[in-house]
């Protein structure tokens, strides 16, 4: 009689479950974005970020950009690695100009960005993700805020992130403050990605505790808060997103390699423009590195020259 309640039960809950995810997968927003490049070893996703909630930031109009680049690769063998590309970084544009890197997504949306990426690390894309970071806002709230840490006080008033040292429990207005916050920074746009790695890696966490997944009414209301806040290349579904969800929580784990690509300059001028100047004595070693996971585990790698 036990055995046949708990099989009972276990089945309505894959169901309710099944529901779930077949409800995700009917609400996933999908872009064009993947060039259809040659596979290489392992699953490589970029993961974009913006302050746009509607329109993603691109809707055909020029001078839309991303604030966040984020490259997450898994190698067939090794440490996975995450590596913020930063939005200056002055890098090739595939049939443009030399540039910087967040002006791709202005130029060509995308696709032009995820070819970019490609171009500059040699990795092909499997799967693209774009996160609008106000829209991130519901979904923090929807999982009883996160847990986010800073070690400095900081007042500033462009982001509005007013923040005691030390680690807070963050709702998500304070969240995406969290995310934008760079004038009060000595690292500027490098400690930004840094704290936009740490709002993802811990939503993410939420998002796949048994508390959530394992309740189909908390997983709807948390689907429900998010969805609006992503937007995936056409061959990338519900399942997929949660594996990036997965690899995402490995790579701030703490034996992931974290960081950024060698840098040469925080300053390089071109045409009295401010750029950050990618280190070309290291950087091709670097991505070849990072395609075979030859670098150790937890390393952090990159940062201010």
């Amino acid at each position: 009689m036990f055995r046949n309640t708990v099989i009972t039960l276990l089945l309505i809950l894959m169901l309710a479950l099944g529901g779930v995810w077949w409800w995700v997968e009917s609400r996933l927003i999908h872009v064009d974005a993947l060039s259809g490049a040659s596979d290489t070893p392992g699953t490589t996703y970029l993961i974009v970020g913006s302050d746009s909630r509607e329109g993603w930031g691109y809707d055909g109009t020029e001078g839309a950009r991303t604030d966040t680049i984020m490259l997450l690769h898994q190698p067939e063998d090794g440490p996975v690695a995450l590596i913020s590309i930063p939005r200056d970084a002055y890098v090739d544009i595939p049939g443009n100009e030399a540039s910087k890197i967040n002006a791709a997504f202005a130029w060509g949306g995308p696709q032009l960005l995820v070819e970019t990426v490609e171009d500059l690390s040699g990795l092909t894309i499997d799967h693209y993700v774009e996160v609008g970071f106000n829209g991130v806002v519901d979904l923090v709230d929807a999982v009883g805020g996160v847990e986010l840490c800073y070690g400095d006080d900081v007042n500033d008033e462009k982001s509005g992130m007013v923040w005691e040292a030390g680690c807070h429990v963050a709702t998500g207005d304070e969240a995406l403050a969290f995310s934008r916050m760079r004038y009060s920074d000595p690292t500027g746009d490098i400690g930004r990605t840094e704290r936009q790695q740490q709002v993802v890696g811990a939503v993410a966490q939420e998002i796949l505790a048994p508390s959530t997944i394992l309740n189909p009414f908390q997983a709807h209301r948390v689907a429900d808060a998010g969805l609006d806040s992503f937007r995936v290349d056409d061959d990338t579904h519900a399942l997929d997103l949660a594996q990036a969800a997965l690899v995402f929580r490995d790579a701030l784990g703490g034996d992931a390699v974290t960081g950024t690509p060698p840098l040469a300059s925080l300053n390089h001028r071109v045409n009295g423009q401010s750029t950050v100047l990618l280190d070309p004595d290291l950087i091709d070693q670097f991505w070849i590195d990072i395609a075979n996971g030859a670098l150790e585990a937890g390393a952090e790698v990159g940062g201010a020259p």
